[in-house]
């Protein structure tokens, strides 16, 4: 599936990213759209936000105005893409006068718990700057400039600090000095690795996506303790290249180094192995 991965602190659970098929495997880990309260979005291509519509949608007819609008932050022009799916002339708007006024869609509104007249979802949504701070309940995320696709995207990193530890996120980006600054001595590092080094297609290619060799050098220069490999590529997902991108990541960085997988969960406080049996 594409990007999309998922943070709880306390009662909140914060999605980072949720292209196409990331809610299916949000579905999956049993958290009902319903529970999250926060959507952070790091550039606005297709694999990174297909799904904030379903996100949104599902939210919204399934808490029946039971629960609070979602809280959404990115880069520009996310105002205009939420209008542009959600407000009047917008792809969703037919599907919406539908189910606030037809009493069928009325009637399953009341029968979830809602109460009066059913209004349409109003996100509130926040266009983030480079180092701009959202505080949460315990927890706070700062956004970092990355080098992907710029000046035709603004791209993001952001990185979670709270009591449990620290999390850093690097959407998608290429060597900078940004996302070394952000994930400076953080717990948890999830950063794309697009590529094997060596490989680039062009020199915008490596400026834009991360090659495995500069992941780990990358990691190591900012003393992260658990590396999360993330957004590979066919290139890089094939048995034994996989291990041999492990093993040449590891002469470069020192800490954990974690293959990431759908689904998978990961310890905030780095690796420990099981009882054997």
């Amino acid at each position: 599936m594409c990007s999309g991965y998922v943070v709880e602190v306390g009662n909140d659970v914060i999605v980072f990213d949720h292209g196409f098929g990331a809610h299916h495997r949000l579905l999956e880990l049993g958290i009902p759209p319903t529970r999250v309260t926060h959507f952070f979005c790091s550039h606005l291509h297709y694999d990174h936000m297909g799904d904030y519509p379903r996100l949104l949608l599902t939210r919204w007819d399934q808490g029946a105005g039971r629960i609070p609008e979602l809280k959404v932050y990115g880069p520009p022009p996310i105002k205009a893409v939420t209008k542009a799916l959600f407000e009047e002339g917008g792809a969703f708007w037919p599907d919406l006068v539908a189910r606030t006024e037809h009493m069928c869609s009325v009637s399953i509104y009341h029968a979830r718990g809602g109460a009066g007249e059913r209004k349409k979802p109003s996100p509130e949504v926040t266009e983030m700057r480079p180092n701009d701070v959202v505080q949460g309940n315990g927890w706070s995320v700062r956004a970092a400039g990355v080098a992907h696709f710029g000046p035709q995207l603004v791209s993001y990193g952001f990185r979670l600090d709270s009591p449990e530890g620290s999390f850093v996120y690097s959407g998608d980006s290429g060597p900078c000095a940004s996302m070394e600054r952000l994930a400076k001595d953080c717990d948890v590092l999830v950063h794309m690795c697009h590529y094997l080094s060596g490989t680039e297609l062009c020199p915008e290619f490596a400026e834009s996506c991360m090659g495995h060799r500069e992941l780990a050098a990358l990691g190591e220069k900012a003393g992260v303790k658990n590396l999360v490999i993330t957004h590979v590529t066919e290139q890089i997902d094939q048995p034994g290249v996989r291990e041999r991108v492990v093993r040449e990541m590891s002469e470069l960085y020192t800490g954990n180094l974690i293959f990431g997988e759908d689904r998978m969960e990961i310890p905030v406080k780095g690796p420990a192995a099981a009882k054997l049996l």
